[in-house]
């Protein structure tokens, strides 16, 4: 166990999803996430309001290899790039925006509907200004807000390429690069009808302080821009190169929780 600690979490075999609960027990706990979505289940809710994303492109701090995913991190000590209304009441601020996916294009979302996988998912995440810092609105149960869009094979979505040209200079862990003046709401469908319920972030520490907000329209990615998020590493630099691919935790257990819908 302690050679698998030196290691940390992550995605492979010996410290992969199903492991974490060895040091996480949270990982079992009663609001975790993703899921899977049963639309005939989900409950309409007509008191849920639409959501409000606002996002100043000047916000945006720069891209990062984190080892898991890469991540678009954004400055958030104002009230310019926010979330709200939706399911949640307050301000919520833009911290950063990451994604998750598959070896291939059959697999790779977290959330699922109806058991169907996308290729791909985004999430923006949110942390609520009643809370000093992102850090301690991370374990309160109101505390984040996180938007899941997910990705569906289709045309080349030529905003989401602005992200992709960056990845070349954070192809191994622990880069970071320049990435400036991106308005991130480029990346989010038209229509914006969600599910919504309570979980958790879906990696360690797993902690239960998220209102998800997962949208029901994909945008879209083609073949050959699933294929770049493909070239990244999850490894540093002079290690023996792995692939960062399959960076997603499977749906776990609803345990009594309502889904609503804000769409009937």
């Amino acid at each position: 166990a302690a050679a698998a600690m030196s290691h940390g979490w992550g995605y492979g075999p010996t410290n992969g999803p199903d492991k974490w609960v060895q040091d996480f027990p949270v990982a079992d706990g009663p609001r975790q996430s993703p899921i899977n979505i049963v639309p005939r289940e989900a409950q309409y809710d007509p008191s849920l309001k639409p959501l409000m994303l606002k996002y100043d492109p000047a916000n945006t701090k720069g891209i990062l290899n984190n080892g898991h995913s890469f991540q678009v991190d954004f400055i958030d000590d104002t009230d310019s790039s926010t979330l709200t209304r939706g399911p949640i009441t307050g301000t919520y601020r833009l911290r950063q925006f990451h994604f998750h996916w598959g070896a291939s294009d059959e697999r790779g979302s977290e959330h699922t509907v109806d058991g169907i996988k996308f290729p791909c998912e985004l999430h923006l995440v949110h942390w609520n200004t009643k809370y000093l810092s992102f850090g301690e609105a991370a374990s309160q149960p109101d505390g984040l807000a996180v938007v899941g869009v997910f990705l569906k094979i289709g045309s080349a979505n030529p905003r989401l390429q602005r992200v992709l040209d960056a990845l070349d200079a954070i192809k191994t862990k622990g880069k970071q690069a320049d990435f400036a003046n991106f308005d991130p709401s480029t990346l989010v469908p038209g229509c914006l009808d969600y599910w919504t319920y309570d979980g958790s972030l879906t990696t360690p520490p797993l902690l239960e302080s998220v209102t998800w907000i997962v949208l029901k329209k994909p945008i879209s990615v083609s073949p050959a821009q699933m294929a770049m998020f493909r070239s990244l590493l999850f490894t540093g630099e002079g290690e023996s190169p792995c692939c960062m691919v399959d960076n997603y935790r499977p749906p776990q257990p609803l345990k009594n929780r309502q889904v609503r819908a804000s769409f009937k």
